[in-house]
């Protein structure tokens, strides 16, 4: 089994940052990519960004060109950071694992945090 925790999150003003970060522990071997997912009341939770243990990322495209998706395999630990918030990035945000790629559907995750909220404030 794989355990995911994540810190970060809160509140920002719009045009604000925040960085997330998860860190993983247990079976690490069993997971390559790990990614960030979101969920907004009353949405189906989607992808914002997932990165493969070599660095092969993969964004949203709604957060290209003002997220940023990394990872510290030393520390097994992934960071997202959030730039040029908008009030519609609101959401609570999900760190999860996958043996996949950084483009694995939702369904082939199989390891999830608790979530943190980000709430953007126009």
């Amino acid at each position: 089994q794989v355990q995911l925790m994540e810190s970060g999150g809160g509140s920002v003003q719009a045009g604000g940052s925040l960085r997330l970060s998860c860190a993983a522990s247990g079976s690490i071997f069993l997971i390559n990519a790990m990614g960030w997912y979101r969920q907004a009341p009353g949405k189906q939770r989607d992808l914002v960004a997932a990165i493969t243990s070599a660095g092969s990322a993969n964004y949203a495209d709604s957060v290209k060109g003002r997220f940023t998706i990394s990872r510290d395999n030393a520390k097994n630990t992934v960071y997202l950071q959030m730039n040029s918030l908008k009030p519609e990035d609101t959401a609570v945000y999900y760190c999860a694992a996958t043996p996949g790629s950084s483009y694995a559907p939702i369904d082939d995750y199989d390891y999830w945090g608790q979530g943190t909220q980000v709430t953007v404030s126009s």
